[in-house]
């Protein structure tokens, strides 16, 4: 992926803030006269509906509420948070309905915060139905409502029974009449510790840990904590209540496990959050072949202590694993945690990553989650490294022949696309991963980067905001906000990238000092910081460290081009020898490179790059 720096101007909606990454806290605006309005309203839309949102927040505001959206994004914000204290503080959560708004993850989140809470006010802006588990619920119709017109009575007379500070107290009289319906029943699954006595077995725990919030998270009535979340919480020592409070659950389900040989440990409890109270707990002491096994009774008697009811359709879904080969099933959670460690850009983690999922289909041939992974895997060793082969496409083809479901596969399906030039194709694959997995770190980059190549800036700053919300020791995306962040009119959020991008380029480079795309992160983070004598030197490091690596090569004539040596730049960007699409797309339009294009000798270098990647496109004969 290239790294891309700060434009010049801005479309409209690149120069606001992405939706919904990061978000930022109530804002309280008054309404006429300086008093505070009829209602706190939380307004919840997708991202593509940002220009229906701007007139309705206008309109609510004349007519007196207090409107919170996301407008008002402050730089650095955590947005989970910020999100929590919001909702919270909010008497209404308006939740804008359309197609973009029931494919997001953040607009369902916010909808069932505001249903739970018993504040939701459903609006319908486009002829869509509502999502399953919002049906029920009466939603106002404002797709013909335009921009100046005056609300709708049905939206007026929904927010005053909601009400603001002044109607507090007749507020508290309806509630005291009227009892709350239950809770959602939430869960959080905590990191299963790893009680092997081999810190190099904490893939298998995390994996169990990983299948059963899977397992759950197919569970209608169930509300579970995404797995990020619950692992930004992995070695703490945390008290349950604790946990629950901090997460906004009901419900805490920890455990171990221990795998020795062919036999395997794991202990699980299931923890009231409120009370401390264990609801159920067990041990399961067993041969390693019965592990599917024991994640499914897992599952199953949680949601027995839970006294939730289990659909046909999900006792089915929660069945399948994908393998029912366990040793093909161990190599894989192996493979995967590899693949998230961490230390990406690294050769030697790639090509261990792919001989382990090749040794899982060896075993399993129909395995679609390990040819997924696979496919990613050989798209990332041929763009950054130009190994030889097929950049994954016929893994891809083939894992989605088994099961349509695999995200991976789609993002490698959406490269591909995008490379023969249908980009509606490919936006079509990467929006289908974006729907099966939106939190699956790999998915978030590859959306990232196809946005970067189509010039959407804001879907980028959305993509790779969560990439590093999913693992914070990326360094190649930490880079890449270093940059983007001016260019969408956050300068303020630029230090902190650069400094996560020095420290965890380090961390990177202390396991492995060859790490030619760490070395290049940490260039970015110094320039941002004018440590212009330290990113020289790092420069001059990764030139001798990874010599013939052409994304390298590109990315450091950027950060050459960043801190004014021009001819430098060009003298890398001339080195260039296998200028696919993505370089010829990048070279031309990347604001990078703009202290460049004033030199003689650019147009003849592009010139001559855009030739030879047209020739490298040709079919052999």
């Amino acid at each position: 992926m290239l790294r891309p720096r700060a434009h010049r101007s801005l479309p409209c909606e690149a120069a606001g803030n992405a939706r919904h990454s990061p978000r930022p806290g109530v804002a309280d605006v008054e309404g006429p006269g300086g008093s505070r309005g009829l209602a706190r309203i939380f307004l919840s839309y997708a991202r593509h509906d940002r220009p229906a949102v701007e007139g309705l927040a206008a309109a609510l505001d004349k007519a007196g509420h207090s409107v919170w959206w996301d407008r008002q994004i402050g730089g650095g914000a955590r947005f989970t948070d910020e999100i929590d204290r919001a909702l919270r503080d909010s008497d209404a959560v308006i939740v804008l309905w359309s197609p973009a708004a029931i494919a997001s993850t953040w607009v369902l989140d916010e909808a069932a915060e505001g249903r739970d809470a018993g504040k939701l006010v459903p609006v319908r802006i486009d002829d869509c139905k509502p999502p399953l588990g919002f049906r029920q619920f009466q939603s106002i119709d404002l797709s013909g409502w335009r921009a100046g017109d005056p609300l709708p009575a049905d939206l007026g007379d929904a927010l005053a029974r909601h009400g603001g500070e002044a109607d507090s107290a007749k507020r508290a009289t309806a509630g005291a009449a009227k009892p709350a319906g239950p809770a959602r029943v939430a869960i959080c699954v905590l990191p299963f510790l790893n009680m092997s006595g081999d810190p190099e077995q904490d893939y298998f725990s995390d994996g169990i840990s990983e299948d059963i919030i899977t397992d759950l998270s197919k569970v209608s009535a169930l509300s579970v904590v995404a797995r990020n979340t619950a692992f930004a919480l992995k070695g703490q020592s945390l008290d349950v209540k604790e946990v629950a409070q901090r997460l906004g659950v009901t419900h805490v389900l920890e455990g171990s496990v221990r795998k020795a040989g062919g036999r395997v440990r794991i202990t699980a409890q299931l923890i009231d959050g409120k009370a401390g109270d264990h609801l159920w707990a067990e041990r399961y002491d067993r041969d390693l072949d019965d592990i599917f096994a024991i994640q499914d009774e897992i599952s199953h008697a949680i949601v027995a202590a839970l006294k939730l009811k289990l659909l046909p359709r999900e006792k089915n879904a929660i069945a399948q694993r994908g393998t029912t080969n366990v040793e093909a099933y161990n190599l894989y959670l192996m493979a995967h945690q590899y693949w998230n460690q961490g230390n990406w850009g690294d050769i030697r983690q790639l090509e261990l990553v792919l001989k382990l999922c090749q040794r899982a289909i060896d075993l399993d041939p129909h395995y679609a989650k390990a040819m997924g992974l696979m496919a990613i895997i050989q798209s990332n060793l041929h763009h950054i490294f130009d190994k030889s082969g097929d950049a994954g496409a016929a893994a891809a083809e083939r894992a989605l022949a088994l099961d349509p479901t695999v995200a991976e596969a789609h993002c490698v399906a959406a490269r591909r696309k995008f490379e023969d030039g249908d980009l509606a194709g490919s936006k079509e694959s990467i929006g289908r991963a974006l729907a099966l997995d939106p939190d699956n770190w790999a998915v978030r980059k590859e959306a990232g980067r196809l946005a970067y190549h189509q010039g959407d800036l804001a879907g980028m700053l959305e993509h790779f905001e969560r990439a590093v919300e999913i693992d914070p020791k990326d360094f190649y995306v930490w880079g890449i906000l270093v940059n983007l962040y001016p260019a969408v009119g956050r300068p303020e959020s630029r230090q902190h990238a650069a400094e996560m991008a020095i420290s965890e380029a380090e961390r990177a480079l202390q396991q492995d000092p060859t790490n030619g795309a760490a070395i290049t992160s940490g260039v970015a983070g110094l320039a941002a910081l004018g440590q212009i004598d330290r990113a020289r030197d790092w420069i001059a490091r990764a030139q001798v460290m990874c010599p013939d690596n052409d994304v390298l090569r590109y990315n450091l004539a950027c950060c050459m081009a960043d801190i004014g040596d021009i001819d430098a730049a060009i003298d890398l960007l001339e080195t260039l020898c296998s200028p696919s699409v993505f370089f010829i797309s990048a070279i031309t339009t990347d604001p990078d490179l703009e202290p460049l294009r004033a030199s003689p000798r650019f147009a003849p270098l592009v010139e001559r790059l855009t030739a030879l990647g047209e020739t490298m496109a040709e079919p052999k004969p």
